[in-house]
């Protein structure tokens, strides 16, 4: 049995991590968020140690560095742009990381935590679960058995409605989620990566504080994609149907299904961990790079080839920022 401790008990993510570290058999022996709404703890560790502070809760884990509740890995599920942080102190509290997506929002964060970790001889994990769905890793093999010059034209549409408090949270500051492209689109850009290969060219054409629509360039892949919050985006079939998110990914004309099979996904990655196969550093920096380049690009606007709900009117920001 392994002892965790986690950053961000209270975050929307955080449930999947509890559940994944039960049901591995593990024990979650600490918590920590500045927000108190953790009654989720209940459900999954009611004996866990809580805390709000983090100069108590670093006291705590210090204390405990001797005894049978060492810990053997920090989870981390806090706002993205304290990923960086929180991974350095579980670190060198002599802890293995398990961080949600995105590992961090820069590409040399990712050379500093490398030497961390050289330096702690701790590992850093994370969380890549479309990796492990068994339809894209089953579309992987076609694409690896596809003729070597064989170029997939593929349309990705994310739409996943967000109401106001959105703009409102960490998530609507692009300076600590990194927008839109990296807070809903991050594990999609790995996903595409690692199926069809490296990004040779990166366009951005739309990009604003609700959607964002662009253009790669992969190995084996022209990849349009449109990512978006605004439930006005929704197309009719899935209005109709009461939905809140669509999402579809088509790729030479035929939709790819993937919708199921994404509840065990968390507790299958830290199966992998926990055998010493998960994600590390390495395998998410291709992912931080392609979202780096999207934020710090200047939009064209809608030339070349585009993803076709780029051309759906731009809306005003809720609160006229």
């Amino acid at each position: 049995m392994k002892n965790f401790a986690l950053f961000g008990a209270a975050g929307y993510i955080a449930p999947r991590h509890l559940k994944a570290i039960k049901d591995t058999n593990n024990r979650l022996v600490a918590a920590y968020d500045n927000f108190d709404s953790v009654g989720i703890l209940d459900s999954f560790f009611p004996d866990a140690a809580f805390f709000t502070e983090f100069e108590i809760f670093d006291r705590h884990c210090s204390k405990i560095k001797n005894t049978e509740q060492k810990l053997d890995y920090v989870s981390i599920c806090t706002p993205n742009y304290l990923h960086d942080a929180h991974i350095r102190y579980s670190l060198r509290l002599g802890a293995d990381v398990i961080c949600e997506k995105p590992l961090v929002l820069n590409p040399w964060n990712i050379d500093q935590l490398a030497k961390i970790e050289n330096e702690t001889g701790q590992h850093i994990n994370t969380i890549l679960q479309l990796r492990l769905h068994e339809s894209i890793i089953n579309l992987k093999k076609k694409i690896e058995s596809a003729p070597k010059d064989k170029i997939f034209d593929v349309d990705l549409t994310y739409i996943t409605s967000r109401g106001n408090w959105y703009y409102t949270s960490w998530k609507g500051d692009i300076h600590k989620s990194g927008g839109i492209a990296t807070n809903i689109g991050v594990h999609f850009y790995d996903m595409l990566q690692w199926v069809f290969g490296k990004v040779t060219r990166n366009v951005v054409h739309v990009m604003s504080h609700d959607r964002c629509a662009g253009y790669l360039e992969l190995e084996k892949a022209r990849v349009r994609y449109f990512l978006s919050i605004n439930a006005d985006n929704l197309p009719e079939n899935a209005v109709q149907g009461e939905k809140r998110t669509y999402r579809t990914i088509n790729i030479d004309g035929d939709e790819f299904e993937f919708s199921q099979g994404f509840t065990e996904l968390h507790t299958e990655s830290y199966r992998k961990i926990i055998e010493g196969k998960g994600f590390g550093i390495e395998d998410a920096r291709e992912s931080v790079n392609i979202v780096h380049t999207i934020r710090n690009s200047q939009p064209i606007g809608l030339k070349g080839d585009y993803h076709p709900l780029a051309k759906l009117p731009l809306s005003e920001h809720p609160f006229g920022w």
